[in-house]
């Protein structure tokens, strides 16, 4: 089965539709699949609920598609960096399901693992918990959290070889292999692919039987969501 497509928007061509659920690996704009999120943009689907730790920043990431209004829910941890996410949900324009980090997380692995439910004290006793069962356990509370499966996932992996095999560089594996376990779908952005048995099976982080469709972005942006400097002490 050939996994690889020569295009961003040959990748999501025929599985993006309006009204899905979707999720996007990255962390700020940290491993985030651009490629793939300009693809999705460019594919006028609407409607959209997307998971994602955060939603970029204004004008890249997830932030191209606020803009166009193809979303009109987020299920997230951090909704900073982003003004027009934050004008937007003020305004009423926006849904938000706000999600823990580590709950967030554990949602989509979970997903993947076939697990539809578990319990964790996170939130107990905030608007976190409103709404959702509880249970105690040796004399603790614990709300029980759905797991997420996402009809279509996009992450971004370093290398793949061609049966979608993973490697991920560094911080950019975050919430990556999370998200493309969960998909129903699962479409992965790399910056090289390598024949299959190119990989000491022992470096592998995610195996390709996660992987649906793979896309070739060998030079990403790499975008620095904000960029701190010192300023040298006079004379120094």
């Amino acid at each position: 089965m050939n996994k690889i497509y020569p295009s961003a928007d040959a990748a999501l061509a025929g599985i993006v539709k309006d009204n899905q659920l979707l999720a996007v690996g990255g962390f700020g704009l940290c491993g985030i699949p651009e490629a793939l999120i300009q693809a999705l943009h460019d594919s006028g689907a609407k409607n959209l609920t997307a998971i994602s730790n955060n939603a970029g920043v204004d004008g890249f990431g997830l932030g191209k598609l606020l803009e166009t209004r193809q979303i009109k829910k987020m299920i997230s941890s951090y909704v900073g960096e982003n003004k027009e996410f934050e004008r937007q949900y003020l305004a009423g324009e926006l849904e938000l399901e706000f999600t823990p980090q580590g709950t967030l997380a554990e949602k989509l692995r979970a997903g993947g693992a076939g697990i539809p439910a578990f319990y964790t004290r996170t939130g107990v006793g905030t608007l976190v918990a409103e709404g959702k069962e509880t249970r105690e356990f040796d004399g603790h509370t614990y709300v029980m959290e759905h797991s997420l499966v996402p009809d279509i996932s996009l992450g971004k992996a370093w290398k793949a070889d061609k049966s979608g095999n993973l490697i991920f560089r560094r911080t950019a594996r975050n919430f990556n292999p999370a998200v493309i376990m969960a998909g129903k779908i699962s479409v992965v952005e790399v910056e090289e692919i390598v024949e299959t048995g190119t990989f000491d099976p022992d470096a592998v982080h995610l195996p390709g039987i996660y992987v649906s469709r793979l896309v070739l972005n060998a030079k990403p942006e790499k975008r620095i969501e904000k960029r701190t400097t010192k300023q040298n002490p006079k004379g120094a």
